[in-house]
């Protein structure tokens, strides 16, 4: 469900201390989400809502030491977190909300984001932000470690056609957005949209 960005505050801050701890075996899915993203060294990619940071050493790594990782998030608590776990030396962190992204038009080669999309208050129009922050031709990749059906039992409740993430809702929202969908995967163990900036 979109969020107003008071709310995501009021929900990840919190829950900030311990996140890494709730969800320790997430690294693999972290590195095999960014691998399939096929950045290359000297890339320039934002980490869109990044929390603790787990994607920013793998999106360093594909990069390399020419590349830019730029790590944002509006969450004060999750960004002094990530600086804890020194996930601040593979980027640069910035306390922003992705509605208003203060890099020039075109800047990046791609953006990650993991389990994004749910929290966005007007996902038409941040996937909108992204999209103006991307080169033509560059990628994006919305993640979340676990598939729809597995988040939803998580959570105690039911997938229900009408869910953001869902492929036939997700693909005309991207379409509208500057956004052509390349890739969707749905899995168990694993939720993974690829698209291409127009």
């Amino acid at each position: 469900m979109s969020d107003d960005p008071t709310h995501v505050q009021e929900f990840f801050g919190p829950r900030a201390a311990d996140w890494d701890t709730r969800f320790p075996d997430d690294g693999p899915a972290y590195a095999a989400a960014v691998a399939d993203l096929g950045l290359r060294p000297g890339d320039a990619v934002l980490d869109a809502g990044c929390g603790t940071g787990r994607a920013l050493p793998a999106l360093r790594a594909a990069v390399g030491p020419t590349g830019t990782v730029v790590g944002a998030d509006l969450t004060p608590q999750m960004l002094a977190q990530a600086v804890r776990a020194g996930r601040d030396e593979s980027a640069e962190l910035l306390l922003t909300d992705v509605s208003r992204l203060p890099v020039r038009d075109g800047a990046l080669d791609a953006v990650f984001g993991a389990g994004l999309i749910s929290h966005l208050a007007d996902p038409a129009e941040n996937l909108r932000e992204l999209a103006r922050a991307v080169r033509p031709g560059g990628r994006l990749a919305l993640f979340h470690p676990i598939g729809r059906a597995a988040l939803a039992a998580r959570h105690g409740r039911q997938i229900t056609d009408d869910d953001l993430r869902a492929e036939p809702r997700l693909r005309p929202l991207l379409t509208g957005s500057g956004w052509r969908m390349v890739s969707y995967v749905d899995a168990d163990d694993r939720y993974l949209v690829l698209a291409v900036r127009d």
